[in-house]
């Protein structure tokens, strides 16, 4: 009797290549793309000239709290009263004007932030906020 060759069974094998091809035709296509796209979105304009413009001043911005029990913080961090005017002194340099704003609590003493308000204006603060929720 004729035997027949077996065939052996051949797996499946999955090309890597092709499709790291199309991953980096991807990859350059929205790069493309997006490099096209995002000049599109800003507005291009020519501002008109002035014979006396005024200089943007960038300002450094500094946090004073207030809690309910009177303690003072500056940026968040814990600090003396007294100590308040020479930090702001320190931080407050005639190239960047200093601008403070001020939060305190609902609760805290209004002598507080009068004491805060004495450490700005001894410190030459020329602007200062006050932060507040509107009413329901």
């Amino acid at each position: 009797m004729r035997s027949w060759p077996q065939k052996t069974e051949k797996r499946a094998r999955i090309e890597i290549i092709p499709m790291i091809d199309v991953m980096m035709f991807l990859l350059v296509f929205f790069v493309l793309i997006s490099m096209n796209v995002l000049p599109a979105l800003g507005l291009r304009i020519a501002p008109p000239t002035s014979a006396h413009p005024d200089q943007m001043v960038e300002r450094t911005r500094m946090q004073v709290g207030i809690d309910p029990n009177g303690g003072v913080f500056l940026d968040g961090a814990a600090i003396e009263l007294g100590q308040l005017t020479a930090k702001l002194k320190a931080a407050n340099t005639g190239e960047r004007p200093l601008a403070v704003i001020i939060s305190g609590d609902a609760g805290a003493n209004i002598q507080h932030l009068v004491g805060v308000l004495d450490a700005l204006k001894a410190a030459g603060v020329a602007s200062a906020q006050i932060v507040a929720k509107q009413q329901p």
